[in-house]
């Protein structure tokens, strides 16, 4: 899940020509859901953006006070692209949750932002449609936020992180025995230790 926050007044999200929802100053969220994403990727995006301080104080301090210290709105947009993944110069998204599923876990998101806020201040766009947000950007600020790193599917996995991984577990291979044993260190007792060059022989006599 990514988060684009920005500082805006006033903004909006019309659809064919019509005005669907604005905001005055507060965050707009771009919201960009993958198929690895969880209620538990929900729940910590939930908490990050409410309590992200990016605004500043009654003193003028920057990044001291978070939207909702400042009672300011939320503005969300459901934003498929920022799950792009490029091959080539072509954009590819097949990382990005398809429709049916990304509605339901966006309109989830919806919910618990509500709940942990303050309903009539958090507003949204009309989920999948073609719409051109307006947004004027106090800063400009653009942050971006991740949730934290999930268990991946390796069906999922490109190539190239493939090759990645196959690397990374070369680098840590364990020592097969017969290379232990060739790598360690001969013991000066060991009867079947060469103790010389080839064809010597001890200097003791049988008397």
């Amino acid at each position: 899940v990514h988060l684009t926050s920005l500082f805006f007044s006033p903004s909006s999200s019309p659809v064919g020509g019509e005005q669907i929802s604005s905001i005055g100053r507060g965050l707009c969220v771009l919201l960009g859901i993958s198929l690895e994403d969880t209620q538990r990727e929900l729940e910590h995006m939930v908490r990050k953006i409410l309590n992200l301080r990016v605004f500043e104080d009654e003193s003028g301090k920057h990044w001291s006070k978070s939207v909702m210290d400042k009672q300011y709105e939320v503005l969300c947009v459901s934003q498929f692209t920022l799950q792009c993944i490029l091959k080539g110069n072509k954009p590819d998204y097949h990382m990005a949750m398809p429709t049916e599923q990304a509605e339901c876990f966006y309109n989830n998101f919806l919910e618990q932002l509500r709940k942990a806020y303050k309903p009539e201040l958090i507003k949204d766009g009309k989920f999948g449609a073609y719409m051109q947000v307006h947004i004027q950007n106090d800063g400009p600020v653009t942050i971006e936020l991740e949730s934290p790193a999930a268990t991946v599917d390796p069906k999922q996995l490109t190539k190239l992180e493939k090759q990645q991984q196959r690397k990374e577990k070369s680098r840590t291979k364990v020592p097969s025995e017969s290379s232990r044993e060739r790598n360690a260190p001969r013991n000066k007792d060991d009867p079947s230790a060469s103790s010389g060059a080839e064809g010597d022989v001890s200097s003791e006599r049988e008397p």
